[in-house]
């Protein structure tokens, strides 16, 4: 096998455009906001199902998942992962349409740092000096942050927490991003269905009985799901690690602009102290990961 060396143009392509879509998504999000999460939820996973269907189909990769589909293992980890990714999209829709955008991006800026914590209290990896300044910064953040309001910035966490254990269980599931994506959607896919029927049958659904903008907005969400996750398993495969580390922090900065200049979400004093602690604690963490990766080239 030959290992990936360098960067690729398309690589970088697909990665960009990945980030930028999801930093573009709180803004779709927004209009979605009379709308329940649960809804918004239900319809990213039921109409995510065909765009990945349709990948796997062109790519004749389907084989892989009928191999995952008639495994109990995979299944389980399939489902684990279904799980988690749910919660994960949970919350970030009722982040976003709730007002509370910039703890969302608080959460995704924190998530490095977390999976680097993680993958030492399970995996027994050693952390470098520079790391445990970093996460040292990032729970001195978190600190700030709770006392200020009072309360723990449960969102944030519930981000990062869901994302950091989706991620490590994702990467134990022996299958391509790809047909692991479409694994999960079609574990939720009946969850979704009956959930929707559900909301439909007792009047609270907003599909098809309420504005033709807001149907086309919910058939869109599998787009806007699917779409970014696909490029960007296609885009990691043509960059190094490196490049990858240092894009991942577009799409939060993206989320915490959209938070505070078209939102119009509230930066109080609590917020200007903790998140430069979280940037600086990203750029320690990073200038020391790409270190240890040139040293290790």
């Amino acid at each position: 096998m030959i290992q990936q060396t360098g960067d690729t143009p398309q690589g970088l392509g697909f990665a960009i455009s990945a980030y930028f879509l999801w930093g573009f998504l709180p803004l779709y999000m927004k209009m979605l906001s009379h709308v329940g999460p649960g809804e918004v939820v239900a319809h990213r996973i039921i109409w995510s199902v065909p765009i990945a269907a349709v990948l796997l189909i062109a790519l004749r990769r389907t084989g892989d998942l009928m191999v995952a589909l008639r495994n109990p293992r995979m299944l389980a980890m399939g489902c684990v992962t279904a799980a988690l990714i749910t919660v994960n999209w949970g919350i970030y829709v009722w982040a976003i349409t709730s007002g509370h955008a910039l703890d969302a991006a608080l959460g995704y800026y924190i998530n490095p740092l977390f999976s680097v914590a993680l993958g030492a209290v399970l995996l027994r990896e050693r952390l470098t000096g520079a790391q445990l300044v970093a996460i040292g910064l990032a729970a001195c953040a978190v600190a700030v942050l709770t006392i200020s309001a009072g309360v723990v910035p449960w969102a944030a966490l519930g981000l990062t927490v869901s994302w950091g254990f989706y991620a490590l269980a994702k990467k134990q599931l022996p299958i391509g991003p790809n047909q692991g994506f479409l694994l999960e959607v079609l574990i939720l896919l009946v969850p979704a269905l009956a959930y929707i029927t559900w909301l439909g049958m007792n009047g609270q659904g907003q599909f098809l009985t309420g504005d033709m903008g807001t149907n086309w907005l919910l058939l869109g969400c599998g787009a806007v799901t699917a779409i970014p996750l696909i490029l960007y398993a296609n885009g990691a495969k043509g960059l190094r690690l490196t490049t990858i580390a240092i894009l991942q922090y577009i799409a939060p900065t993206m989320i915490f602009l959209c938070a505070v200049l078209v939102f119009k979400e509230p930066f109080g004093q609590a917020r200007m102290i903790a998140f430069p602690m979280i940037w600086a604690a990203l750029v320690i963490y990073s200038t020391s990961m790409i270190r240890q990766m040139r040293a290790a080239a």
